[in-house]
């Protein structure tokens, strides 16, 4: 059943109908709070006709030809699959230049594509780069407007707006839409069939000014903003006479400046309700205070997540992490002393630069964390670099496949011996996500032919040799610096290139 908390306008006779795609089932459509947002939005819009379509829609309220206008939210490098089989079972050719007048014009927005469009450009007639909110309305209404005009004539209205990359315009530069002040987005629908059941997740900021070397999340998102505290609480508010359950969502949620009222606001409003349970995206190492984890114990959290990225002082540096082992052991120390039971703790292996000492101190520093704080439930989630567009990275190539499962097994070794779970992502699947990373514009056939051979890791492999694609250059060569990126006709107003250069030249 779902909950919404907004009353669409009655649109009898509309001027447009709007597929919105989310390419997965639709449990996890509903814990997208981005899609929910955007979803929203949309439906707020008169004389606009909005379906939800998802990997497991088994009926449509309209036919394909009656569809004007189609767009994907693309969050994850393989949901290309998704959108492909999404077009295959409606019967809408893979490439826009082989679509016309009887077929919805389509985008996509998100992450994936803001980052490095590149290889999905043929999918598309257009991509939103950057921040979509009032983004996708001004494209909706400008397309209700001209709906009967040429193709052509609508992509050129579209190019005009800043954040919007039309691919067959082969348009020189691109601005990055960034929206200046942020307004609270929210979960806009509840229902106990979303992958988070009834959470009424809030965005609490969006980007981080710590500036991680490896993250996308960061650089692509700068500069930090924070929803003013008035309209987290009124938000807040809002979301607990729906349900019990809230989730505060942001890359640094502890930056905000008024983030320890915000924990005490929900504090005593868990006094007042003891039914309510609240959860954090993440927490930051400098950020561990005992309100902090009382906040997280009262309202139901027995374990949370710290990210440290490496096990050595020098590789944290390395990749501008900037804690210390020091504050590592302080913020475990509070929780424990405050009644938490556990932290997972994040880290990579394959950064650059990294040496056998650094895993070994992974190992070590996981050690001491078991026998320093006996009882206290410590895992680890390990995941291996991976290059990401705009960032100081972007030059590194992948590790080596066999290097990196020659580290994952050595560190599976020593965690059993510890006692200590540990997880890690596969090198091969990574692989892959590098390759999507930094592909470019010749990927088309190549993610078609992977689609229709099953999408597994194989069939990437067959795909690439059928196309000639060389994915090492993609995924693990080392790049020089004047290397003409495939993305580089992106403008991102903050940081600019420049900057990524020296950050990088910094790591030499």
């Amino acid at each position: 059943m779902e909950n919404k908390l907004y009353t669409p306008p009655q649109n009898k006779s509309p001027e447009l109908i709007f597929w919105f795609c989310y390419p997965a089932i639709n449990s996890f459509a509903l814990s997208s709070l981005g899609y929910l947002w955007l979803l929203k939005e949309a439906e707020m819009l008169p004389d606009v006709c909005v379906e939800k379509i998802t990997t497991d829609t088994e009926t449509t309220c309209f036919m394909p030809s009656e569809v004007d206008l189609m767009a994907f939210s693309f969050s994850f490098d393989f949901d290309f699959l998704n959108i492909l089989q999404i077009l295959e079972k409606y019967k809408i050719p893979f490439r826009a230049s082989e679509r016309g007048a009887s077929h919805p014009l389509i985008f996509a927005g998100g992450p994936v594509v803001s980052a490095n469009p590149e290889p999905y450009r043929d999918f598309f007639d257009f991509i939103v780069i950057g921040d979509g909110e009032n983004l996708n309305t001004s494209i909706i209404n400008l397309i209700k407007e001209n709906k009967n005009r040429p193709r052509p004539e609508i992509l050129k209205l579209l190019s005009e707006i800043e954040g919007v990359y039309v691919p067959s315009l082969e348009q020189k530069t691109v601005i990055k839409s960034t929206k200046k002040s942020l307004e609270c987005i929210y979960s806009t629908i509840l229902s106990d069939d979303s992958f988070f059941k009834d959470t009424f997740i809030i965005e609490v900021e969006r980007g981080c000014a710590n500036c991680c070397r490896f993250c996308l999340a960061c650089f692509l998102n700068l500069p930090i903003r924070f929803v003013p505290i008035e309209e987290l609480k009124r938000v807040i508010d809002l979301g607990l006479a729906h349900t019990n359950k809230i989730a505060l969502l942001g890359a640094q949620i502890s930056a905000h400046p008024k983030f320890n009222e915000l924990c005490k606001y929900i504090y005593e409003k868990a006094l007042e309700r003891p039914e309510i349970e609240m959860n954090f995206s993440s927490l930051r190492v400098d950020a561990v205070t005992p309100d902090v984890i009382k906040t997280l114990v009262l309202t139901g959290s027995h374990h949370s997540t710290l990210a440290v990225e490496a096990g050595s002082e020098r590789l944290r540096k390395v990749i501008n992490k900037n804690i210390t082992e020091e504050q590592i052991f302080s913020a475990v120390r509070i929780a424990k002393e405050n009644g938490l039971k556990g932290f997972k703790f994040y880290a990579m292996i394959g950064l650059p630069t990294e040496t056998q000492e650094d895993i070994d101190a992974l190992i070590s520093l996981a050690r001491r964390l078991k026998t320093n704080f006996a009882g206290f439930d410590i895992s680890f989630g390990v995941s291996t670099f991976v290059p990401k567009a705009h960032t100081p990275f972007q030059w590194f190539g992948h590790e080596n496949i066999k290097s990196l499962e020659k580290k994952s097994n050595y560190l599976k070794k020593e965690f059993h011996k510890l006692g200590i779970n540990i997880s890690i992502s596969s090198a091969k699947w990574d692989y892959w996500q590098a390759v999507l990373s930094r592909g470019d514009g010749s990927f088309t056939q190549f993610l078609i032919d992977t689609y229709k051979l099953g999408g597994k890791s194989g069939a990437f492999k067959q795909a690439a040799r059928q196309n000639n694609i060389n994915t090492d250059y993609y995924a693990s060569e080392n790049w020089d610096l004047n290397t003409r990126l495939p993305w580089d006709f992106i403008e991102l107003k903050s940081p600019p290139k420049k900057f990524l250069q020296e950050e990088y030249s910094k790591i030499l």
